[in-house]
């Protein structure tokens, strides 16, 4: 079973209005300490998405020894993490199955899955999912049509739904993150609470998060 970082920071393409902004802000995250870091691109087409993906790759690979690289992982895109050569990929309920997407990406690499559900996070732990991600346990402006508020109770089912290692997402800030972690989650996933100064926002969500 895979262990997670406390922090997994979310890089959304749909914030920066560039990507050399998006790309400054991996890097600061990354100089922060962030360990796991997942980009997302609804909107953008494949070879923008793979040419933003190996520049992420390159970045955070200089200067860092090979052991200790961060884990970067695709969101949606099998074939973009295997053509970037990314860690892992990320997949939701509208996207490839679990196991479609495990078939390309092969054992190796890592698998998350997005719920929102009870029934889905049942679904989900019979699955070769590495991760399960469940949410949005707080309200969210990061989906137009998010789904429903679980709260802090639907983290503590899931958490006896799967022992799987288990996400907290949607809605994220550095005064809800503990309650989070104390309600069964292993990681919390943030994006908009990371964006205004990301090396800085990085850097108190670790420390409060020891």
């Amino acid at each position: 079973m895979i262990s997670l970082p406390r922090l997994y920071a979310i890089l959304d393409a749909s914030c920066f209005s560039n990507s050399e902004d998006l790309l400054r802000a991996a890097e600061e995250l990354l100089a922060a300490g962030v360990t796991l870091l997942q980009y997302r691109n609804k909107t953008g087409d494949a070879r923008a998405m793979l040419t933003q993906a190996l520049e992420l790759i390159r970045r955070s690979r200089a200067g860092a020894p090979a052991p200790h690289y961060p884990r970067l992982i695709m969101n949606d895109r099998a074939d973009l993490c295997l053509a970037a050569e990314f860690d892992g990929v990320h997949v939701g309920q509208g996207d490839l199955s679990p196991e479609s997407a495990r078939k390309i990406i092969g054992g190796e690499r890592w698998l998350g899955v997005s719920t929102h559900n009870p029934r889905q996070v049942a679904e989900a732990d019979g699955t070769s999912a590495d991760y399960i991600a469940i949410g949005p346990v707080f309200p969210t402006a990061s989906k137009l049509n998010p789904d429903p508020v679980i709260g802090l109770a639907g983290v503590q089912l899931a958490r006896h739904l799967t022992r799987k290692p288990l996400v907290a997402i949607g809605g994220i800030t550095s005064e809800n993150c503990c309650a989070a972690i104390e309600a069964g989650a292993d990681s919390v996933a943030v994006i908009s609470d990371l964006i205004r100064d990301p090396g800085k926002s990085a850097e108190e969500f670790l420390r409060i998060l020891e």
